[in-house]
């Protein structure tokens, strides 16, 4: 094995906060997970777009670079594609546009690998990846083996799955299976995906255009990490009771929601953070973004620690007006 010593985790996270990692390999081959199965602590990393560095990784930090694409199966409607967990995910949603596999097009532009989009179950625009998975497969570190879990096996929720609870720190995901359909079933009634259509001059949509729009929406609104170094959105939306919106709804008349079901609803957490007056909030080269108050941002020598504690400040504003406690969406080292 390379196992390389003192690696600046600078450019490995997209929050480009400077730590080092005692121990680091890049893993390019699976035949390698049996061996890194007995070093005593571990920390996988992807792209490196969901972490929040407040101290150096202990043990052996594992960048996931394994790579490739296989078609499985194909029917008259669909098509079922095994993607190495290393590949990059806008790379993938990429290649599914290419060859007019639709299904993934309202999540282009998201960061990271396609071995950590089950692991949060990343979405957008009314699409979450969970919808397209069938299957997981993975590296069990306590039994060492390789086991692949259905989607129904996953637990898969609102930015959550099996392996953010009962599977922590238990496994290395080696591919994913995604079902992908030859026919069009565009969803753009969420979000501005409709209005940036209308921008672009296109009335009969495909997969290509709605992937474009969302491009272009996600590129005015978040920060490029290689300007202002970011994780994207930092919280996640809170869900909360129909009964709680309605009472909030009396003193916040223009409080936005989405239904999620009769009886609970999901409120924006960017509103919340905006009225808390936290929009464009900078302290020496930490803070949130101008334009949109999810992303806390690094504008150039902040520490994770000053993050983390803007992070806390943050929630406890919001559950003090409001009475919702936000939850962090990124990791936190």
């Amino acid at each position: 094995m390379n196992i390389q010593h003192h690696i600046s985790l600078k450019t490995l996270t997209t929050f480009g906060i400077e730590m080092y990692a005692d121990d680091f390999i890049e893993l390019t081959d699976i035949a390698l997970l049996p061996e890194l199965s007995d070093v005593a602590e571990r920390k996988i990393i992807g792209g490196g777009s969901n972490i929040l560095c407040t101290q150096s990784p202990k043990g052996l930090l594992i960048a996931n670079r394994i790579k490739g694409i296989e078609l499985l199966s194909e029917d008259v409607d669909t098509v079922l594609l095994k993607v190495a967990s290393g590949e990059v995910w806008h790379d993938f949603v990429l290649y599914a546009i290419k060859r007019n596999y639709n299904g993934i097009e309202n999540l282009a532009l998201i960061p990271g690998t396609v071995g950590a989009s089950p692991i949060q179950n990343i979405g957008a625009y009314g699409v979450e990846v969970k919808d397209t998975i069938e299957s997981v497969t993975y590296w069990d570190w306590q039994t060492k083996k390789i086991i692949t879990l259905t989607n129904a096996e996953c637990h898969f929720g609102y930015r959550d799955s099996i392996f953010k609870n009962e599977l922590k720190d238990r496994f290395f995901i080696i591919s994913v299976q995604i079902r992908l359909s030859k026919k069009q079933k565009l969803n753009t009634s969420y979000g501005a995906i409709e209005e940036e259509l209308k921008l672009m001059g296109i009335t009969t949509p495909n997969s290509k255009d709605v992937a474009q729009a969302v491009i272009n929406i996600r590129s005015c609104k978040l920060p490029n990490p290689k300007e202002i170094g970011n994780a994207g959105s930092f919280f996640k939306n809170p869900t909360i009771s129909v009964q709680q919106f309605l009472e909030l709804k009396k003193e916040n008349p223009k409080i936005p929601s989405y239904p999620v079901s009769n009886k609970v609803v999901k409120v924006p957490a960017g509103w919340l953070i905006e009225q808390c007056g936290w929009k464009a909030y900078r302290k020496n080269d930490y803070g949130v973004h101008a334009k949109q108050a999810l992303v806390l941002v690094n504008y150039g020598s902040a520490s994770g620690t000053e993050l983390w504690q803007l992070s806390v400040d943050i929630i406890s504003s919001v559950q003090e007006r409001f009475g919702i406690v936000l939850e962090r969406e990124v990791q936190v080292w």
